[in-house]
């Protein structure tokens, strides 16, 4: 693990950002969509709606990046927000490509994390200031995080049912 992206993990920074390598996440991810294959539209739905869910959670905006581009009126069926934005590349670049510029435009603004299991793509980001994490410690990020929002949701509850009960 890259010494930035441990800074992101163990002092848990305020990240600006979460960029993620769509296809990359979801070949590292397969409970997502099981039975499906992993450049479908319906492994693309359940992955944004997982992040959704995680940005939710967290309150860090995300981008998903996706290769490939859509013929006009035949794009993915979720729009985007400026909370969890999901991007596809055009002809003659990469999700690569767009990630690599966003980590460089966010810099200026506070951290950043780049989620990919491509190498090459982490240490160029690093490069640029950013942090990277592969997708195996990223699933396991979204997943204590997950864990937590269950555990607290749960006492509250134990604590509210507690409270109704002493007045009752």
């Amino acid at each position: 693990m890259q010494a930035s992206c441990l800074r992101s993990y163990g002092l848990r920074m305020s990240l600006v950002r979460i960029l993620v390598d769509g296809y990359s996440l979801l070949h590292g991810w397969p409970e997502l969509a099981p039975g499906r294959e992993r450049h479908s539209a319906a492994a693309r739905d359940a992955l944004v709606e997982k992040l959704t869910h995680y940005r939710d959670a967290t309150g860090t905006p995300i981008s998903i990046f996706f290769d490939g581009s859509f013929p006009r009126g035949a794009g993915p069926k979720q729009y985007s927000s400026p909370e969890v934005e999901v991007l596809f590349s055009s002809g003659g670049q990469t999700a690569d490509d767009l990630i690599e510029r966003a980590a460089h435009r966010f810099q200026d603004y506070g951290e950043v994390l780049v989620v990919t299991d491509d190498v090459a793509e982490r240490e160029t980001v690093i490069a640029f200031g950013a942090s990277a994490a592969s997708c195996g410690n990223f699933i396991a990020m979204v997943e204590s995080a997950f864990g937590d929002m269950t555990r607290e949701l749960k006492q509250h509850n134990l604590n509210e049912r507690n409270r109704f009960k002493r007045r009752h």
